[in-house]
């Protein structure tokens, strides 16, 4: 120790001990980056919301950082497959998951999947919203939200919904509708989002939530009937679709979140850098035109907003869950 340092307060010396020792564990680290490429793991197939973000970020973030990157689709187990290749990959910000709330939904489900998203995980930043609609088979002569509800009363069970899989966001959406309006639908469960989207199209099923842009064609062409929107306001794109607060039966929004994560490990200087690329990137116009046209909305904030968003999310859905007495199958 110098003799200027043993003139310094204790205090001040343990301060810039800490800092010294804090950056010297980073430093490595960020080395330890160099030109690898980050990784953007995707829990879900190709085309799915998730997948588009990981795309449309994926080149702005490379070009920022001066590093190559890949989407790399890890489906199945309800994304719990790539959730789990991400938690255990070296927590040094070259491996990232982009995920939606399916990731805390899925606490619930499956208890015992070996981890939790809430302390294996590092939030990065929030990407965005996204709305879900609820849409008919025309051929169920329902026009309106209402009329959904009443045909629901006066027939219980007699109304089928679709969705991609137990617990995903289509699934809860529905569940937290029927709870809320005290009502009865036969749940068809799928394996993904195509197959149900073809039977409801053929009218095998009547009713079911669907993201805007995977909906948004069938309805444009007459296909589909858009019943209401998953927000507590009307989406530009479909400006006179009711949102299901309409109903006044409490809080009924169902907007999915998006989000990029790290493994929990990885160092306070990594996450905060991503979070300040993510941010800028998500400011610019032609991302945000991008997201918006297929029914997202931009959103940004620090990772402790996102931990407490997930937090949130995670009870709110588990005791929707509960009270429904729904498993994994």
């Amino acid at each position: 120790m110098t003799k200027a340092a043993r003139l310094l307060p204790p205090s001040t010396l343990r301060r810039r001990i800490l800092c010294g020792g804090l950056a010297a564990l980073a430093a490595p680290i960020v080395r330890a980056q160099g030109d690898a490429p980050i990784r953007l793991v995707v829990p879900f197939t190709a085309g799915t919301g998730i997948d588009l973000i990981a795309r449309q970020i994926g080149p702005v973030l490379s070009e920022r950082l001066k590093r190559p990157f890949f989407v790399d689709n890890k489906p199945g187990a309800s994304g719990n497959i790539g959730t789990q290749e991400v938690i255990r990959a070296a927590p040094d910000g070259n491996t990232l998951l982009v995920s939606v709330n399916t990731l805390v939904m899925n606490m619930a489900l499956y208890p015992n999947a070996g981890f939790n998203p809430l302390t294996d995980l590092a939030p990065v930043s929030q990407t965005s919203w996204g709305q879900l609609l609820l849409v008919t088979n025309p051929g169920t002569k329902i026009d309106s939200l209402q009329g959904l509800i009443a045909r629901a009363k006066a027939k219980p069970g007699a109304l089928n919904y679709g969705s991609p899989g137990v617990g995903t966001p289509h699934h809860l959406a529905m569940e937290l509708l029927k709870n809320r309006a005290h009502v009865s639908l036969t749940h068809i469960s799928y394996r993904g989002t195509a197959p149900a989207v073809t039977d409801l199209l053929g009218g095998q099923i009547d009713v079911m939530f669907l993201p805007i842009h995977v909906a948004l064609q069938h309805v444009k062409a007459g296909k589909l009937v858009a019943l209401a929107i998953s927000s507590d306001t009307s989406n530009a794109l479909l400006p006179n679709v009711p949102p299901l607060n309409s109903l006044n039966l409490g809080d009924l929004k169902v907007d999915m979140w998006y989000g990029v994560l790290a493994p929990a490990a990885t160092p306070r200087p990594v996450i905060e850098r991503l979070n300040k690329e993510l941010g800028d990137i998500l400011a610019q116009p032609s991302v945000a035109k991008a997201f918006e046209t297929q029914g997202m909305t931009p959103a940004h904030g620090t990772p402790e907003e996102f931990g407490k968003l997930m937090a949130s999310d995670a009870k709110r859905w588990a005791d929707l869950i509960k009270a429904q007495g729904i498993t994994a199958e």
